[in-house]
């Protein structure tokens, strides 16, 4: 293919060549599912509990990984009082009494990876 290019003014004919236009390159495929060629995926399990007054529960605002545990079981905290340490994203987040109580038991240990909304302890 001749081309008339101009440059500064000044015009110049250049020979091109053309290659054929190829096919935008692909990431390749997708699979999406649970891997085991379109089965049933397995039954949630059946043995999660849940305290019957969910007044009496304190829950992990975010997901992240317990630190550090500031009540012990049997504790009296006051209102506002630190329970335990969450870092998520290399932040440390206190998680704190709602209200005041005792401390029935605690269902998390230092190390323990938590999901938002996870049961953290409970108060007697």
């Amino acid at each position: 293919m001749k081309l008339k290019v101009t440059v500064n003014g000044t015009a110049y004919d250049v020979d091109v060549e053309v290659e054929e236009e190829r096919p935008p390159a692909t990431l390749g495929s997708f699979v999406f599912g649970n891997g085991n060629g379109g089965a049933a995926a397995p039954a949630a399990p059946t043995n999660v509990s849940a305290p019957a007054d969910e007044g009496h529960v304190l829950r992990a605002p975010i997901s992240g990984t317990v630190t550090t545990i500031v009540a012990e079981v049997g504790s009296v905290v006051e209102a506002g009082a630190v329970l335990l340490v969450l870092e998520a994203m290399k932040m440390e987040t206190e998680i704190t009494a709602p209200v005041a109580g005792t401390v029935a038991e605690i269902l998390v240990h230092p190390g323990d990876a938590v999901a938002g909304g996870q049961t953290l302890l409970t108060w007697g």
